[in-house]
């Protein structure tokens, strides 16, 4: 099985934030089967989200989306992933209800009209219900690739990758274990090495 992660942020591209999402995904993808191909970070626009998702179609078996998925108008992978599906948003019921509480109970506020865009989803995707968060994963398969979109916040789209994707791909895909090996070697150099090792 073969994945490519593409993280999505201006953030990521000027070196603002570094990215430890990718990191987590790889490791936790490699760690049950699942070949990271490749990995990139993209601008905060839907071309390029776009035409990403693009290149990687029917190229890799699976393809993981993280950030763009708050509330603000730079994020704008929702609205990309629904376009590419050639789907339309519409309100999550279970996500709305979640949001509304989150922001009544915790932040004693009613729910604003910012924060009732989070409960759009595409409508035929799969949402995968983010417990600690208000932006909720999504789910669609198109053709031979199967495009998860995850929140760019750390906490919750680890929580999402080890309770609700990672169980979907076991039960899905046909995995095969990958094994590493790791030599140490120490007061030799680099060419030399290879040299005595070619073979």
């Amino acid at each position: 099985m073969k994945a490519a992660i593409i993280t999505i942020g201006d953030e990521l591209l000027i070196g603002q934030v570094i990215d430890t999402n990718s990191v987590f995904i790889g490791h936790q993808l490699e760690a049950i089967g699942c070949s990271v191909m490749e990995k990139v970070a993209v601008k905060d626009t839907e071309e390029a989200i776009f035409e990403t998702m693009n290149r990687y179609q029917n190229q890799v078996d699976l393809v993981i989306l993280t950030g763009g998925l708050g509330p603000t108008k730079d994020d704008v992978t929702k609205k990309t992933f629904a376009r590419y599906f050639n789907d339309e948003l519409a309100v999550h019921n279970d996500v709305f209800l979640h949001v509304k509480q989150l922001m009544e109970n915790f932040y004693k506020r009613p729910i604003s009209e910012m924060n009732t865009q989070q409960a759009y989803v595409p409508s035929k995707c799969k949402v995968l219900f983010n417990e600690v968060g208000t932006a909720p994963g999504m789910l669609m398969v198109k053709e031979q690739t199967t495009f998860v979109s995850l929140p760019g916040v750390p906490y919750e789209m680890q929580c999402l990758v080890t309770e609700k994707l990672l169980p979907y791909i076991k039960e899905r895909f046909q995995l095969n274990a990958i094994v590493h090996t790791t030599v140490l070697t120490a007061g030799i150099g680099e060419s030399l090495l290879a040299e005595k090792i070619e073979h």
